[in-house]
């Protein structure tokens, strides 16, 4: 059977129109030239904006927008179903895909833009934000070669760790991974269009490619490391192929307008119902569980292409009703540059802006504004301007320049402030992986107690144990204890009473008392001082750990009957999490152990109220979890932390370590 009859509703001959967008924007004078038949589809503009929609909602409201980053699988699947329809019109019409012309086309649109985003961001760290860096020459160079994904996969953060000391420069996984994509795509289209005649067997390779490319992310999913199935080519091939996949089962130009009421009855609800789902998941579907990773990607891109395919239909009308309006055309056209200014501008905003938790909604729309209107700036003097200059004019147009009597006249001067910041770039890539990796007074502390926790928690464990096997002598002593008036203290118990300002029953309580302590950066800044009044304390403590990453540790110290009866969690620090995931620590640490959560004093971010409501939230619910009020203890206190306002320094650190044995000694187990 000829393939082109699998063509739903297909039968109608081809119509002229304008050049067909692409995902970077429109095609050029010369390829509108050459594929006389191309379609422009409005609605691709409301969908671009749908997608970038979430992914700036996640960044900026991430408990609220949990599944916003899959924006990024949309544009995946728009640009294979478009770039490769292109390929497809081209092959047709000319009888060869031309490749370089094809790679001209995608840097002069890409490079001018990621190359300003790179520079003055880099420049403005140079001046206000050292410390962002590290590893600066790294990220600039493997950016500029669309290699920053493999990089991040080998040295950079996962992308939900949204405090440890995110990086401007994360979202940019996306660009590199499409332009690899862009790099093979015109070779591989050549060589399946001459091997294959029959274009139906394409079709199946792409589809069969998608579905390795889903078993591939499964199989090398990691629930505590993510960022090798998150950012890797081969692990999030999924949409980009299906896309590939629908455009040689719908392609642009063979799409019947004239649809009878039946046909656009059955596109209209597979869209309806694709759109609800796609909204759904966006809303729901936390890119730190295991669902995504297991087929809940696979699924959303499924979704997500038969959405591309209704709207790209011009006789269903879906895509001009919901998806086209002057609005959505306007972000559209812009969607490349707020992409790739948006993360920059957050980290920037919410580095200069402390309290960011107060407000959380007001900030969030102020980052948006400056976002938006920077975007627009680029479109207008950066993006379109060099994405149809003539390079070849290059020299002459830097003579004239140059000339006393010059046509640019006054224009001349902004070469003032673009050479400063280029100046300012420099130094920062020259010296900023040292200015970054300098070890700042935190960082030494939390080394330092990383190293004598470590020596601490054998000794910790072997007294626990001990403490199990004498458990009703514990108990009756620390009993005694609870009932002594005149409490005789050692002269080193002496000087944690008075260092800590505890009381002296306090002080012999804690240390004689089991827990064990989970948690992230804060613990590991304040481990030294808690286990000085709890020596019996196993802390595990990592920097950018999150809520999601600490359900295996208590898995296994339960296994391994490591687990105390006291377990103090300071977890929330990096980001949100949902009453499930908190249910999940709970039932594995069981109703028989009293969970003390240390809830969160972050007032750069806007995830505090929402972490500490859901801590609040499990206290009233399960009565064995206890609040240790951090926050409330902490608010107006700002002596009590480093630069980052987030983490205590020494003062900060003996008021955390004073208000976590309070609540411990007060309602922990004893036995």
């Amino acid at each position: 059977m000829d393939f082109e009859k699998l063509i739903a509703f297909g039968k109608a001959g081809r119509k002229k129109g304008s050049p067909l967008k692409n995902t970077l924007g429109t095609a050029s004078a010369k390829q509108a030239k050459r594929l006389k038949h191309s379609r422009y589809i409005a609605g691709f503009d409301g969908l671009r904006t749908l997608a970038l929609l979430g992914v700036i909602l996640y960044h900026l409201l991430p408990y609220d927008m949990k599944g916003g980053y899959l924006g990024v699988p949309i544009f995946f699947a728009l640009s294979g179903y478009l770039i490769t329809d292109l390929f497809v019109q081209e092959w047709d019409q000319n009888g060869s895909i031309k490749v370089l012309s094809f790679y001209k086309r995608r840097l002069k649109r890409i490079y001018p833009t990621l190359v300003t985003v790179l520079v003055a961001s880099t420049a403005y760290m140079t001046v206000f934000a050292q410390d962002l860096l590290g590893h600066i020459k790294s990220i600039v160079w493997t950016n500029l070669l669309f290699v920053y994904n493999w990089w991040q996969i080998g040295h950079g953060q996962s992308y939900f760790d949204r405090y440890n000391g995110e990086s401007p420069f994360t979202h940019l996984w996306y660009l590199s991974v499409l332009g690899q994509y862009y790099f093979i795509w015109p070779i591989v289209m050549i060589a399946l269009l001459i091997v294959f005649k029959n274009r139906g067997h394409i079709l199946g390779v792409f589809n069969g490619l998608a579905i390795v490319s889903a078993l591939l992310m499964l199989i090398l999913y990691d629930p505590a490391n993510t960022n090798r199935v998150y950012y890797g080519t081969d692990t999030r091939m999924t949409p980009y192929l299906l896309g590939a996949a629908l455009a040689f089962f719908w392609p642009t130009t063979h799409l019947n307008p004239h649809l009878k009421r039946n046909g656009r009855v059955v596109l209209n609800t597979l869209g309806t119902l694709s759109l609800i789902f796609i909204v759904w998941m966006g809303i729901k579907m936390s890119g730190t569980g295991s669902f995504v990773y297991r087929g809940g990607m696979l699924l959303f891109s499924l979704f997500a292409v038969i959405l591309i395919a209704v709207i790209a239909h011009p006789g269903t009308k879906f895509g001009d009703r919901l998806f086209s309006n002057p609005l959505f055309a306007w972000i559209g056209k812009r969607s490349y540059g707020i992409y790739l200014y948006q993360f920059p501008v957050m980290i920037f905003y919410e580095k200069a802006v402390v309290n960011i938790a107060a407000h959380p909604l007001l900030n969030a729309l102020i980052e948006a504004v400056i976002i938006v209107v920077i975007s627009d700036l680029s479109y207008r003097f950066i993006e379109t301007p060099l994405a149809h200059f003539n390079y070849g004019q290059l020299i002459g147009v830097g003579r004239e320049f140059f000339k006393r009597d010059s046509v640019y006249g006054k224009k001349r001067y902004w070469l003032i402030p673009i050479v400063l910041i280029f100046v300012l770039a420099g130094v920062g890539i020259a010296n900023g992986s040292n200015q970054g990796n300098r070890p700042s007074a935190l960082q030494l502390n939390i080394s330092k107690n990383k190293k004598k926790s470590s020596a601490q928690n054998a000794k910790a464990l072997q007294a626990q144990k001990q403490a199990r096997q004498k458990k009703k002598q514990r108990a009756a002593e620390l009993a005694r204890i609870k009932k002594e008036k005149a409490i005789k203290l050692t002269s080193t118990e002496q000087k944690i009473k008075t260092k800590y300002n505890l009381e002296p029953s306090e002080v012999k309580l804690a240390q004689k008392m089991s827990v064990t302590g989970i948690g992230d950066s804060i613990m590991a800044d304040t481990s030294d001082d808690l286990q000085e009044v709890f020596p019996n304390a196993y802390i595990s403590a990592k920097v950018g750990r999150q809520v999601w990453q600490a359900t295996s540790l208590l898995k296994q110290l339960a296994t391994q009957g490591n687990l105390s009866d006291n377990v103090l969690i300071n977890l929330g620090t990096n980001g949100a999490f949902t009453q499930q995931q908190l249910k999940t620590i709970v039932s594995i640490v069981g109703t028989k152990r009293e969970i003390f959560w240390v809830n969160v004093h972050v007032p750069t971010k806007n995830w505090e109220s929402q972490v500490n409501n859901t801590i609040r939230t499990a206290a009233k619910q399960y009565k064995n979890v206890h609040i240790v009020d951090w926050h409330g203890a902490s608010l107006n206190q700002p002596n009590w932390f480093y630069g980052d306002h987030v983490h205590p320094n020494i003062t900060g650190s003996k008021a955390y370590t004073a208000l976590i044995t309070k609540a411990v000694v007060k309602y922990g187990k004893t036995n």
